[in-house]
């Protein structure tokens, strides 16, 4: 005999079950946000911005769905199972559109975004009101709201946690969306079973979650091929490596210029040219100093910078300080990389440190006769923190009395007032500084800062084996023409990280 609520389980197990369905759907739900907002940032830059924009739309469309359930007034539970499947197909199968408009429709991305962004936002905010007026028929108002509240903010805690330290790195975006967009459709698959009794059109329910339940698991089997797809398209040489980290999606690339890496959708080096960058990165400041002997370098975690230090017999020590230990690890093992970087991440010579250089450099107590900085642009404000007058100023205390730092700077001709902002934030922390620049094809021309407590010396000769780089034609790269020359410039804080939104103008003018 079914219970007078219309189910077999009696009030206190559709209690438990649907709070155990809002800890799922306070998950599922947050898990589509920290989605959109990542993707939102890889294509689009600036993660703050594109964070903040997206919690905004979504919590805005929460509010608007939570308005509209008032118009909900019978069959809650159909409502509650139809809203369920909507959003697993929705919210599941969210970036994988998205990763697929980014290929190959991109000036549809923003729209399709926040779009589906108010549409995942709008159905998740029907939900939890829609659960409560069902519990509302067994359990007390004060009770009610204090158990939903709970199970809604534990759901919220275990995804936040989850995402960036399991689900991305081990998933990927596009398995990670689907497997929650499963997730839902399993609490519609259990409040098809729970109210079995009460709903109306049983079989058109239960067909309509077979369905959803079997789209996902098709999207779930052909996700590696979605995302092969969409980043051939996007990178349109062959993908042949393809990883995400916690902090960042790893692709790397083979065409007939050879192998190319990404990171986050950005080219940081071609196989092509990547020795006129860091030959330039490197060697100036190297035979500068004349013979160094500890060497730290900031970032540069494919091992391509330890290459060029290593060409110098003096150098007895590099400490590397990179932040994704995925990188290391990739390019110390891999051998097609290994072979770029020469094995330089498997030196006995060379350290590896796996932490925040912010806080490395507050945390040391070494210095070094030359430090290497080569971060990636500063396209966001956590980077952007990398290029504060209070980085150089703990950079400063790193450094020999008789040192030499050389920091990437970005391109002095498509972002003219960023790099000049570089070279005015390091010289205010009492550095002098030496700007120059050299053309490497892949990036056009190329900028770089070197910064020391004395002025440049002119080296008489470089290592051998050099492709680009020669101690006759060094000096020209210290020199500016018309279209480079410095423009008056604000120093980058912390507080105000100018830096960030100078760099994104910029280069949005060529990339719109």
């Amino acid at each position: 005999m079914p219970s007078p609520n219309g189910s077999d389980g009696g009030p206190r197990a559709i209690e438990v079950a649907l709070l155990a369905s809002v800890f799922v759907v306070a998950a599922c739900g947050l898990v589509y946000e920290l989605a959109a907002g990542a993707l939102a940032s890889y294509v689009l830059g600036d993660s703050i911005l594109q964070f903040s924009t997206v919690i905004g739309t979504y919590l805005f469309a929460m509010g608007v769905g939570s308005w509209l359930s008032r118009f909900f007034e019978r069959q809650l539970p159909a409502h509650f199972l139809r809203i369920e499947l909507l959003v697993a197909l929705t919210g599941g199968c969210l970036p994988a559109l998205l990763f697929l408009a980014n290929a190959w429709q991109p000036a549809a991305f923003r729209p399709l975004l926040y779009g589906l962004v108010l549409l995942v936002g709008i159905l998740v905010g029907l939900e939890i009101p829609l659960v409560m007026r069902i519990l509302k028929r067994n359990v007390a108002l004060r009770e009610l709201v204090s158990q939903v509240l709970t199970f809604d903010y534990l759901g919220a805690l275990a995804v936040s946690i989850a995402f960036p330290l399991v689900l991305v790195p081990q998933l990927g975006l596009i398995r990670t969306g689907l497997l929650f967009g499963l997730m839902n459709a399993a609490v519609a698959l259990w409040a098809l079973w729970l109210f079995r009794h009460e709903l109306r059109r049983w079989h058109a329910h239960a067909v309509a979650c077979v369905l959803t339940l079997a789209a996902l698991g098709a999207a779930w089997a052909g996700a590696q091929q979605i995302t092969t797809l969409a980043e051939d398209r996007f990178y349109q040489d062959k993908v042949v490596l393809a990883e995400s980290s916690s902090w960042q999606r790893i692709v790397l690339t083979q065409g007939r210029g050879g192998l190319r890496l990404f990171l986050n959708g950005n080219l940081q080096f071609a196989e092509s040219d990547e020795y006129r960058y860091h030959e330039a990165l490197v060697h100036p400041a190297m035979a500068a100093h004349g013979a160094p002997r500890k060497v730290a370098i900031l970032g540069g975690g494919d091992g391509m910078a330890a290459r060029e230090v290593l060409r110098w017999p003096s150098v007895e020590s590099i400490t590397l300080v990179e932040l994704d230990p995925r990188m290391t690890r990739l390019f110390s093992t891999h051998p097609a990389l290994v072979r770029l970087n020469a094995g330089a991440l498997n030196s006995p010579k060379l350290k590896v440190v796996n932490t925040d250089a912010f806080r490395w450099l507050e945390d040391s107590r070494d210095t070094f006769d030359v430090v290497i900085v080569d971060f990636p642009d500063p396209t966001n404000f956590s980077i952007g923190k990398l290029y504060t007058n209070a980085f150089y100023s703990l950079l400063d205390q790193r450094l020999a009395a008789s040192g030499y730092a050389v920091i990437q700077t970005t391109s002095p001709l498509i972002a003219r007032q960023s790099f000049w902002t570089v070279a005015a934030t390091v010289e205010s922390v009492g550095f002098t500084t030496a700007p120059y620049h050299a053309h490497v094809p892949s990036f056009g021309e190329w900028g770089y800062v070197i910064a020391s407590r004395r002025p440049m010396r002119w080296p008489q000769a470089l290592p051998e084996g050099l492709r680009f780089l020669d101690a006759r034609s060094l000096p020209q790269l210290f020199e500016f023409p018309r279209d480079m020359a410095r423009v008056p410039a604000e120093v980058n804080r912390l507080s105000n990280q100018v830096l960030v939104t100078t760099y994104e103008r910029e280069w949005g003018k060529v990339h719109p």
